[in-house]
């Protein structure tokens, strides 16, 4: 009895054990065994890949906006050379000049009638504009019109089924929150890049006039210029425009139009072909103790910076400030019963008001609170001070 459970351990050892080398080296052959003897019930994925992207992929974002993100590749006439054409400057630099200039950008399709929003500087000074869809298909562009204060621009293309993204809030961003950049960098094809929601309502950046920049760490390289920014749901947060480099690379800081501003560009030049801005004529700067103290302005002694604000430092003679009664020294501290801290809310307060139609504006002229209606005119191109 005692060799019979000898001889029983020693041939269950032997059997695991090889079953062990089997499964380790050779799995495959236990599924031919067992296939020997009828079916075999086995998962298997998809061929086309996994049935739901797997947890944390934007793999459905990337789906819903990509197709209506474009390539645009533009070309511009090469200025001629005065002696192009002399026959001596011919021997010793060759033909010169002659070769068209082309750069690429990138673009949004905003609506089934053929409407792409994108950057000023991709198409300025264009000749030809090319757009190329993601699903390989071409088209010539017209441009409808530019707002070089915001740098956008607004192209139409003739094609049908065309693919449209979905524009978002971008005022409901919030720092940390995760989004996508498409577009087409350096020419390689269409790219998708990662990253989150760095910083909110950038300016002072020296860009454009107009600044109130979404930052992102998502990757943004020349030619995603006038591409998507997304979000995890695939709605169109902003236009791609600028990058902070050294090299000429990504660096991890890029800056996009927010969608709101680009939502407005777009419907007054569709509705009017121009943007309208409005415009008082002012000359403004963010509240300082030393301007206040130049003005004679009264700052709490306890708190110095609590004075909200911007100070008027030049009135344009005869302009609408001017004659609604505002003077230099003035503190602006609200436009249409909305406040304004600095001189970029200023700005972006003032360029939303109808031209001719009188707003209220808020001001602290000394130590005396004012309101003051004012008629704001038609803000003039180009110029950057308010």
């Amino acid at each position: 009895m005692k060799r019979f459970w000898l001889l029983f351990s020693q041939t269950v050892t032997v059997l695991l054990a090889a079953y062990f080398v089997t499964v380790t080296l050779h799995p495959e052959w236990l599924g031919k065994i067992a296939s020997r003897g009828g079916a075999v019930a086995v998962i298997e994925a998809p061929a086309g890949g996994s049935a739901s992207p797997a947890p944390g992929s934007f793999s459905a974002a990337a789906k819903k906006a990509a197709p209506a993100v474009v390539s645009i590749n533009t070309s511009k006439a090469a200025e001629k050379n005065p002696n192009g054409e002399d026959p001596w400057f011919k021997f010793f630099f060759g033909d010169r000049g002659n070769e068209p200039q082309t750069s690429l950008g990138s673009g949004v399709i905003v609506s089934p009638s053929g409407y792409i929003l994108t950057n000023n500087h991709v198409v300025e000074g264009a000749d030809e504009i090319e757009v190329i869809l993601n699903d390989s298909r071409h088209a010539q562009a017209k441009v409808i019109g530019t707002d070089p204060d915001t740098d956008l621009a607004i192209l139409k293309i003739d094609l049908d089924r065309l693919p449209v993204i979905v524009l978002g809030n971008s005022d409901a961003l919030q720092v940390g929150d995760q989004v996508l950049a498409i577009g087409n960098p350096f020419g390689v094809g269409q790219t998708v890049t990662g990253g989150i929601v760095s910083a909110l309502g950038r300016n002072h950046l020296g860009i454009n006039t107009f600044e109130n920049f979404i930052q992102t760490d998502a990757a943004i390289n020349p030619g995603n210029s006038g591409g998507a920014l997304v979000d995890v749901n695939g709605n169109l947060m902003g236009i791609n425009t600028a990058i902070y480099s050294r090299s000429g690379g990504s660096m991890g800081i890029g800056f996009a139009i927010p969608v709101s501003t680009a939502r407005q560009v777009l419907d007054s030049i569709v509705k009017d072909g121009r943007v309208t801005r409005g415009w008082i004529g002012v000359e403004p700067n963010n509240l300082s103790p030393e301007l206040a103290e130049t003005f004679g302005l009264k700052l709490p002694k306890d708190n110095p910076d609590a004075l909200a604000g911007v100070i008027i430092t030049g009135v344009l003679q005869n302009g609408p400030a001017a004659q609604a009664g505002i003077k230099p020294g003035d503190v602006i501290v609200s436009v249409a019963g909305k406040p304004v801290n600095n001189v970029g809310e200023l700005l972006t307060s003032v360029s939303a008001l109808k031209p001719g139609i009188p707003a209220q504006f808020g001001l602290l002229r000394q130590d005396t609170k004012l309101e003051l209606k004012v008629t704001p005119g038609l803000r003039p191109r180009p110029q950057k001070a308010e």
